[in-house]
């Protein structure tokens, strides 16, 4: 057996990791809109929620499928539709954490073949967070990669959101 993709290893330690910082934010800060029209952290963490529950999709479609053209979404809807900001913050964090643990093992089970194979036909320009130009040939590595990358963004504005709200 191989060994596991470092995209997957990242993935689990960053959620390993994260977790309990994340469930020592007091309520009142994670439930804290900097700005109108501005994510609280809770509803960051349910964007990644979101995030998690369409790519786990995504990473298994994959396998049987000759492109990488996914289905998006619009998250601001999504968060919304689903009032993160009323779910208690403990919910939010263990469903998060739990989630995303099952997606780095879905990664990890993902064959190197699948993972590495080009695809000519892809929607990542529109749907990865660090877009591929459409001209371009891409992979699922890449895309399960881009996925850990776009949580750890995320992540970071949760860091600086509890900062600034802690001072």
């Amino acid at each position: 057996m191989s060994a596991e993709p470092d995209y997957a290893t990242h993935l689990r330690d960053t959620v390993d990791r994260a977790a309990p910082e994340l469930r020592a934010i007091p309520e009142n800060v994670a439930s804290h809109r900097p700005a109108p029209g501005k994510w609280s952290i809770k509803e960051i963490i349910g964007h990644l929620i979101d995030s998690a529950s369409h790519n786990h999709q995504r990473f298994v479609r994959a396998r049987w499928q000759n492109d990488l053209v996914f289905e998006g979404y619009q998250q601001d809807d999504w968060v919304a539709a689903q009032h993160y900001q009323s779910v208690p913050w403990d919910e939010l964090v263990t469903l998060w954490h739990t989630y995303n643990r099952h997606v780095a093992r879905v990664m990890a089970l993902v064959p190197y073949d699948v993972a590495h194979r080009e695809h000519r036909r892809h929607n990542l320009d529109q749907i990865a967070w660090q877009t591929v130009s459409a001209d371009r040939p891409a992979t699922l590595a890449y895309f399960m990669s881009d996925y850990v990358a776009h949580l750890e963004h995320h992540l970071r504005q949760v860091e600086e959101r509890r900062a600034a709200a802690l001072r």
